[in-house]
């Protein structure tokens, strides 16, 4: 299927609200493009100068390339006493002009420059920097895209180490008194 590749280059954020009472915050940002969204990485720093320097990836068909009107980019901040995250505040990055004149040209790269944070409250506060490139008519896979292309957060991580655990114990399992080995394990 034709379509094109939009790269959004998330370089830094300053002058961002500090929402922690405690501890140093750790921002993180979730890009969302259509029905798509990426993770970036939490990043340690303080609230003046934050920095990211992750680069995502969203493949659009032609007819997401002519709806999309803007990204939306969430910054979080995680908690240190709670299990869910601080809202920060977000930037909305208006990219329909740059689509259409990246499906004329069939490519086009916007160098990183910086967007208002706009708070709860619509005021804004501190700024993200991020740069664009958009390739056009380029084949794109239409399969595993959507909701379920967010980058797998801390809690598979987590899964993954119970699961790996569950199998070391089974291996551990007396059997008639002894301890089977992973050859015996396997003729169970």
């Amino acid at each position: 299927m034709k379509g094109g590749i939009l790269e959004v280059f998330l370089e830094s954020a300053k002058g961002i609200r500090h929402t922690n009472l405690i501890g140093k915050p750790r921002y993180y940002v979730i890009i969302e493009c259509g029905i798509q969204q990426h993770k970036s990485k939490s990043s340690k720093g303080d609230h003046h100068e934050v920095s990211w320097n992750e680069k995502f990836t969203f493949e659009l068909s032609m007819s997401e390339c002519q709806k999309l009107t803007h990204l939306r980019l969430r910054i979080m901040d995680t908690e240190l006493f709670a299990n869910d995250t601080g809202f920060v505040g977000e930037s909305k990055v208006y990219v329909e002009e740059i689509l259409n004149e990246g499906n004329e040209k069939g490519f086009i790269e916007l160098t990183p420059k910086p967007y208002n944070v706009v708070l709860d409250d619509e005021t804004y506060e501190g700024e993200v920097k991020i740069g664009l490139k958009f390739i056009s008519n380029t084949v794109i896979n239409e399969r595993g895209r959507g909701l379920a292309d967010l980058e797998r957060g801390p809690e598979d991580t987590v899964w993954k180490k119970l699961v790996d655990f569950c199998k070391m114990s089974l291996l551990r399992l007396p059997v008639l008194g002894r301890n089977l080995n992973p050859d015996e394990y396997k003729r169970i």
